[in-house]
């Protein structure tokens, strides 16, 4: 038994002991598979250095808007209102509208060349100039009224302004009168009032001696040239016979011209008449109530006007006309016969106003201002 024990351990041991060679020589005998040779990778390029990024700022903390204030709401405006027209009056203003320049539809000036005779020298025939507005629409087949329009002493036919055209103050106020339909349209003429612009004389003598100039050269031209209410002929014509279409005016020397020629010599020629400041040497009232009065042709109307701090003309002026009403009954205030005076000088201030009341006297007579 024991001898069976021990041969059973032996065998084991020897299973033991050969099982175990088996199994590592069954592993060192194995052929191993030679492995597929391994393609040899593409070399890995090195990456460029990436560049360290800049810091990103700290954004500037966004402010908090102000809260928009709600509008307030749009007032609905009202209408503009339609400027009321202004109509023309005799006053002591000229409505600033009535110096503007229209934006059509004005009157066109024209400058003339005439002959007249040298009155103060051999009466041999000159050129004079002279300038003439004719009004909006002139048309020849119509018949029109005329102002003669003189300057001072030291002018000429430009002094008016006739010759700035569009710029002209006489051309705008008339322009004004005549399209707002204040004024009948009529012609002005501006002359050179010296008897001869190119004699030497002394004094005041070419002033004087204008009326010859009037009667036989500068009217005939006029009406020969212009549609009048004169029927003229050149180998002569009543001149008379429409005075009542002609009127005479001027400032300072052009005053004096129309008070002591046009009114006391020529008044056969003329029936409407306008003194801007006349000047010193104006003949004074009673001369002139005494020369009307003796002659068979009327006044229709005699407007004056004058600055009252004028030191060259108010003392003259004042006597040729201001008292002319009390002392002659030819002469009745606001019928045929205004004097107007203002704070004033000798200047353009005064002689414009005077021709923009003038112009709408002439030829129609006075009209009380808001008749």
């Amino acid at each position: 038994m024991k001898k069976t024990i021990i041969t059973l351990l032996l065998l084991f041991t020897m299973c033991l002991v050969f099982g175990c060679a088996n199994s590592t020589s069954e592993k060192d005998t194995k052929t191993t598979a030679t492995p597929e040779p391994t393609t040899a990778a593409e070399p890995t390029l090195t990456p460029e250095l990436t560049a360290t990024p800049e810091p990103t700022a700290t954004p500037e903390p966004t402010a908090t808007p102000e809260p928009t204030a709600t509008p307030e709401p749009t007032a609905t405006s009202a209408p503009t209102a339609t400027p009321t027209p202004v109509q023309a009056q005799i006053s002591l203003t000229i409505p600033l509208q009535y110096t503007t320049a229209v934006s059509e539809g004005g009157g066109t000036v024209e400058k003339i060349t005439y002959m007249a005779k040298d009155y103060l020298g051999d009466n041999e025939p000159k050129e004079k100039y002279a300038y003439v507005y004719l009004p909006p629409g002139y048309d020849e087949s119509k018949k029109y009224n005329v102002l003669y329009l003189c300057h001072g002493i030291g002018g000429s036919e430009n002094e008016w302004g006739l010759n700035t055209d569009q710029k002209s103050k006489v051309k705008r106020i008339m322009d004004n009168l005549i399209t707002r339909g204040d004024i009948e349209p009529f012609i002005v003429v501006t002359p050179n009032g010296k008897a001869s612009a190119l004699s030497n004389t002394t004094g005041n003598d070419m002033f004087y001696k204008f009326g010859y100039e009037l009667r036989n050269d500068l009217i005939p031209y006029i009406e020969s040239h212009y549609s009048t209410y004169a029927d003229y002929d050149e180998n002569g014509y009543d001149m008379q016979a429409s005075r009542t279409h002609r009127a005479m005016a001027g400032l300072s020397m052009g005053g004096m011209q129309t008070i002591n020629i046009g009114m006391c010599e020529c008044l056969d020629l003329f029936s409407w008449f306008g003194a801007f400041s006349a000047a010193p040497t104006s003949y004074n009232a009673s001369k002139v109530k005494d020369t009307v009065e003796k002659s068979e042709y009327k006044v229709d109307f005699f407007y004056n006007i004058c600055g009252v701090n004028d030191t060259i003309a108010y003392a003259s002026a004042s006597a040729a006309a201001k008292n002319l009403a009390n002392i002659s009954d030819i002469f009745t205030e606001k019928e045929n016969f205004l004097w107007q005076e203002k704070p004033g000088g000798h200047d353009f201030n005064i002689w414009y106003l005077g021709f923009y009341n003038f112009a709408q006297i002439a030829f129609k007579g006075y009209t009380e201002p808001n008749a």
